[in-house]
């Protein structure tokens, strides 16, 4: 059922149909929650700002599409012929199906230990995901002049005050909802957020 891909899927009942897309987020869950905890013991001394920072980057749309095609997932993959818009996150689709899947058939322990094990510690370079420090909020700006779209920052949550306050903000293009951020500060949440909309948009 992992790596069904809903271009061969057939309905079963209320809108629901047999492809992976259901597993995909159990396992996008499941991945989010090992990376953090590996992110909370590996830097004992850093904040929540980079933590954040680093799992983002980490479980992006982008970079677990890469890793995906790493693993070789691609190979496994049911699907129709067809390289359409659809297909674009395929790979990284099937892989956080994946570990939904061993989440389900051997338990937590097990999907942790196939993440750290033979992902993290394997195919990512912490050293390289720290250095990385993109403008991805630059990025969105050029894209969406380039592709002529309209896009605005909207900020959504405020919690706390003076220094302790905590901002949620929301990428919008064209209206729609494409990024989420927080942060201690709407700069950061913007960033985020402008991250965010970057892996989903392949960017």
């Amino acid at each position: 059922m992992a790596f069904r891909h809903s271009s061969v899927s057939k309905h079963i009942k209320s809108g629901v149909s047999n492809s992976n897309e259901r597993l995909e987020f159990l396992g996008d869950a499941i991945l989010g929650s090992v990376v953090a905890h590996f992110l909370f013991m590996k830097f004992p001394f850093r904040d929540e700002g980079f933590l954040t920072k680093m799992r983002s980057r980490i479980v992006s749309r982008q970079n677990i599409n890469k890793l995906a095609v790493k693993l070789g997932i691609e190979s496994f993959i049911i699907k129709i012929n067809d390289a359409g818009p659809g297909f674009k996150s395929m790979n990284g689709d099937a892989l956080e199906a994946f570990i939904g899947a061993i989440y389900l058939d051997k338990g937590y322990k097990v999907a942790q230990n196939f993440v750290l094990n033979r992902i993290i510690k394997i195919h990512v370079d912490l050293d390289q995901v720290e250095n990385n420090d993109l403008d991805f909020k630059s990025k969105m700006i050029e894209w969406s002049q380039r592709y002529k779209k309209q896009m605005r920052f909207e900020l959504i949550g405020e919690e706390g005050k003076g220094h302790e306050k905590f901002y949620t903000v929301n990428l919008l293009i064209s209206g729609e909802i494409n990024g989420t951020g927080k942060g201690f500060s709407k700069k950061i949440a913007e960033q985020m957020a402008a991250e965010a909309a970057c892996g989903k948009l392949g960017i």
